[in-house]
C-alpha cells in the first residue's frame, strides 16, 4: 500500500512525521560474529558509474565472489543529483548537497578565482568544472564557509591520530582530503597521502616515490612552487587517457570498435602505487580509492558497447589485484573492503519513434536496427533552446559540433538545424548540427538565464531573482516533453508543478541554484541488452548520469571483511549518504553533522542489528499544484497534446528506534 501526500510546510520535515503505512522485514539472514577489539582497516573502493545490473561472472568475477561471501546492499542509492562530485562530497562527509553547499560537478561560483590543475587561470566566470584539485582550492579559498560546508571523514581521521590515502581520478578523490597541505605535517612525515590524476600530496610523498623509480602525474609539478620539485627525465605522463576510437566525422565515437578503454592504462598505474607503495609502506587505515572505469568508457561509448564490458573486466582485474596484494602482506583478515559506485548509468537517447537507434558500418552510421543498434538523439542544448524562443541565455561553453547525438530522423535527416555564430562561422565545421557559443559575457544583461551544464540535470540561475522571469522559465520548461522535474528555491514560494529545493535536500540560500531541473527518462527502453535512457545535456556522449531516474539513483554498493556479515543480502535501502557514518563508526571515530545512518543491519558482532528493528514505508510526494494550460512539445519541436504538468517523487522512509532516514527512488513527470 502507498501513501500520498501533497507538499505543506516543512514539506519534507512534515512527510517524516505523519506517514503512517509501513511493512516489516524479515529477520537477518546472517549470524553476527564479534569483530576484533580493535578497529580494522577501511578501503573504500569506487567503481565510478558501476550499475548493480552490469555485476556477472563473465565479465566482474572478483566482484561477484565478494557479494557473494561479503554483504550485498540490493537497494542502494546515490545522492541526487546523481552526479560524480555531489556524491563524492557525501562519500566525504556523510551529508546531502544543500547542507554542503557544494553542488559539483559544474556550478557557478564567479567570486571565486586562481589556478587549475594545469597551473592556467581557470575561468570562474563562466560554470566551473570541478573535477580538478586546484579548482577545488580555488573554491575553498574564495568560500566564506570553506568547500564544504560540513565536516569530513578524512578530518576526523586525522583528528584520532589515523592514517589516510585517498588515490584515483582527478576531483572526487581529491575531495576526501581536500585541505591536505602540499608540505607533511611535521608529526607525519608525509605519512597522509593524496595521489590523483593531477597531483601527488604532500612534498615528502611525491618525493618518495621518485626515490622508489616512480613516475609522477605531469601536473604535479604545478603544486608545487618553483623549486621544491621537478619531474625527472623521461617521466612521461603516467596519468594521461587513451584516445577515443571516433567515427569517420571524427568527434562521435565508434562504439563498435572493441578497443582498450580510454582509463585503463591510467587506472592500472595508479593501483600499482596504492599497492606496491602506499599500502605495505604507509598501511593507510582509511583508504579511498577511486578509478573511473566504468564511467568514462559509459560516456565514450555507451551503456551495454563492447568497450563497456572491457571497462568492467579491467576494473574487476584490479580489484583482483588488491585482494591478492592483501593477501600477501597478511592484512586480509584485518581488511575490510567495501566497493561501492557514485552513481548509475544510462544510454542517451530520445523517443524511438522519432528517432530510432542505427547500425554502425564502416565507421559511419548505417541503417535503423532497433533491436541491438545505437542511440543518435537525446542531446540538449538547452541555453539554445532557451534562446530560440526569446530567453536570455548562457552555458558557458562555446561552439558545438555534434552530428551524430543530436538527432538524426529515420530518413536520415537531422533534429537540430544549423546555428551560426555572429560572424556566420561554424566553430570551423562543415555541415548541420551546429549550435554557437553561449560564454558568459564580462557583463551580464539583466534577465539572463546562467546554466550549469551537467548531464541528466542541469542549474540555472538567474543572477537577479527576478521571481517572474522564473516563473516565466519554469513554464517553458515544464512545457517541453524532454524535462522530467523541476526544483526551486525557496524564496519563490509555491509555483504550480514545482518541488522547493529543500524537498530533495538541495536548499542553500546562499550557494544553490535558482532552478535544478532533470532531465526525462525512460528506465525500460534497452539498448545494447540494457535498461534505461535519458535526455541529457549536449556534450557528444552515448553516455550519462546526473537525472532522477531509478537507472541512475540505483547504484553498487557491497562490503566484506571482518566486520560486515558474510553471505547476506540487505533488502534494507540504503544510499551513499550512509557510507562515511558507517566507516566512521568502523574506525571509532565521531561524525555528528552526518545525515546518513549506520548500516548496522549488514555489521557484525556488537554492531549489528536485525533487519526486523527497521519499519519501512514507501511514499510519493508531488507539488502542490500542477502547472496547467500550457501549450506542450515534442523534443522535435511538434506538437504535445496535453496541458497539465506535475511530477512525482517515489521515496522509502526508514524507520529504527525513533529515528528516521529517507531515500528518494526515483522523479519523473506526469503529462495530461
Amino acid at each position: 500500500m502507498t501513501v500520498v501526500f501533497r507538499r505543506f510546510c516543512p514539506p519534507l520535515t512534515a512527510l517524516l512525521l505523519v506517514l503512517a503505512v509501513f511493512a516489516r522485514l524479515p529477520a537477518a539472514q546472517a549470524a553476527p560474529t564479534t569483530p576484533a577489539s580493535t578497529p580494522h582497516r577501511v578501503i573504500l573502493f569506487v567503481w565510478d558509474g558501476m550499475r548493480p545490473d552490469a555485476i556477472s561472472a563473465e565479465d566482474t568475477p572478483n566482484l561477484l565472489a565478494l557479494a557473494r561471501r561479503g554483504s550485498r546492499f540490493a537497494d542502494n542509492h546515490s545522492t541526487y543529483p546523481t552526479f560524480t562530485m555531489a556524491n563524492a562530497a557525501s562519500f566525504a562527509t556523510g551529508s546531502f548537497l544543500g547542507p554542503l553547499g557544494f553542488y559539483g560537478n559544474r556550478f557557478w561560483a564567479p567570486a571565486a578565482g586562481g589556478p587549475d590543475a594545469k597551473g592556467a587561470e581557470a575561468d570562474f566566470h563562466d560554470p566551473i568544472y570541478t573535477e580538478d584539485y586546484a579548482v577545488l582550492r580555488d573554491l575553498d579559498a574564495h568560500s566564506r564557509h570553506g568547500l564544504l560546508e560540513l565536516p569530513t571523514l578524512f578530518a576526523a581521521a586525522h583528528k584520532a591520530g589515523l592514517s589516510t590515502a585517498a588515490v584515483g581520478k582527478s576531483g572526487p578523490a581529491f575531495l576526501q582530503d581536500y585541505r591536505r597541505s602540499n608540505q607533511a605535517a611535521a608529526h607525519d612525515d608525509g605519512r597522509d597521502v593524496v595521489l590523483d590524476e593531477n597531483t601527488v600530496l604532500p612534498l615528502a610523498f611525491a618525493s618518495e616515490l621518485q626515490r622508489a623509480g616512480y613516475p609522477l602525474p605531469a601536473n604535479t609539478l604545478h603544486t608545487y612552487a618553483a623549486g621544491q620539485l621537478g619531474l625527472r627525465e623521461g617521466n612521461g605522463s603516467p596519468t594521461a587517457r587513451g584516445r577515443m576510437v571516433a567515427l569517420r566525422d571524427g568527434v562521435s565515437s565508434d562504439a563498435t570498435a572493441a578497443a582498450e578503454t580510454t582509463p585503463t592504462a591510467a587506472n592500472a598505474w595508479m593501483m600499482k602505487v596504492y599497492l606496491d607503495e602506499i599500502l605495505p609502506r604507509h598501511r593507510p587505515d582509511l583508504s579511498v580509492v577511486w578509478l573511473r572505469n566504468p564511467d568514462t568508457t559509459e560516456h565514450e561509448y555507451g551503456v551495454g558497447s563492447p568497450e563497456f564490458h572491457l571497462a568492467l573486466q579491467a576494473q574487476d582485474h584490479l580489484l583482483g589485484q588488491l585482494e591478492a596484494k592483501l593477501q600477501q602482506l597478511g592484512l586480509a583478515r584485518e581488511t575490510d573492503i567495501i566497493v561501492v559506485s557514485d552513481h548509475g548509468h544510462s544510454n542517451i537517447a530520445g523517443p524511438r519513434d522519432l528517432f530510432p537507434l542505427r547500425r554502425i558500418n564502416d565507421g559511419r552510421v548505417a541503417g535503423i536496427d532497433n533491436a541491438w543498434g545505437y542511440s543518435v538523439s537525446g542531446g540538449i542544448r538547452l541555453a539554445d533552446r532557451l534562446s530560440r524562443v526569446g530567453f536570455t541565455a548562457f552555458d558557458g561553453v562555446g561552439c558545438l559540433y555534434v552530428p551524430v547525438m543530436s538527432g538524426l530522423r529515420a530518413e536520415g535527416s537531422a533534429l537540430q538545424p544549423t546555428r551560426y555564430d555572429d560572424d556566420g562561422q561554424l566553430c570551423g565545421k562543415p555541415g548541420p548540427y551546429t549550435t554557437p557559443a553561449y560564454r558568459v559575457p564580462d557583463v551580464i544583461p539583466r534577465g539572463a538565464l546562467v546554466i550549469a551544464s551537467n548531464g541528466g540535470t542541469e542549474y540555472l540561475y538567474q543572477p537577479e531573482h527576478d521571481a517572474a522571469l522564473v516563473k516565466r522559465t519554469v513554464r517553458f520548461l515544464q512545457s517541453q516533453e524532454f524535462l522530467g522535474a523541476i526544483f526551486v528555491a525557496r524564496r519563490y514560494g509555491d509555483i504550480p508543478g514545482t518541488l522547493p529545493a529543500e524537498d530533495a535536500h538541495l536548499e542553500n540560500a546562499a550557494r544553490g541554484p535558482d532552478i535544478i531541473i532533470s532531465y526525462a527518462w525512460d528506465a525500460d527502453a534497452v539498448i545494447q541488452g540494457f535498461r534505461g535512457t535519458e535526455y541529457a545535456s549536449q556534450a557528444n556522449e552515448r553516455g550519462e548520469h546526473g537525472s532522477f531516474s531509478p537507472i541512475d539513483v540505483h547504484n553498487t554498493l557491497i562490503a566484506a571483511g571482518p566486520d560486515f556479515q558474510q553471505r547476506f543480502t540487505d533488502s534494507l535501502p540504503s544510499g551513499n549518504v550512509d557510507v562515511a557514518r558507517t566507516i566512521a563508526r568502523l574506525l571509532g571515530l565521531s561524525l555528528p553533522t552526518a545525515q546518513g545512518r549506520v548500516l548496522h543491519e549488514a555489521l557484525a558482532g556488537r554492531l549489528g542489528r536485525p533487519l526486523g528493528d527497521y519499519r519501512l514505508y514507501p511514499s510519493v510526494l508531488r507539488p502542490r499544484q500542477a502547472a496547467t494550460d500550457l501549450q506542450m512539445q515534442r523534443v522535435d519541436g511538434s506538437p504535445l497534446h496535453a496541458t497539465r504538468f506535475t511530477f512525482t517523487i517515489r521515496l522509502k522512509q526508514l524507520d529504527s528506534h525513533g529515528k528516521q532516514w529517507v531515500y528518494f527512488d526515483q522523479a519523473g513527470p506526469q503529462r495530461n
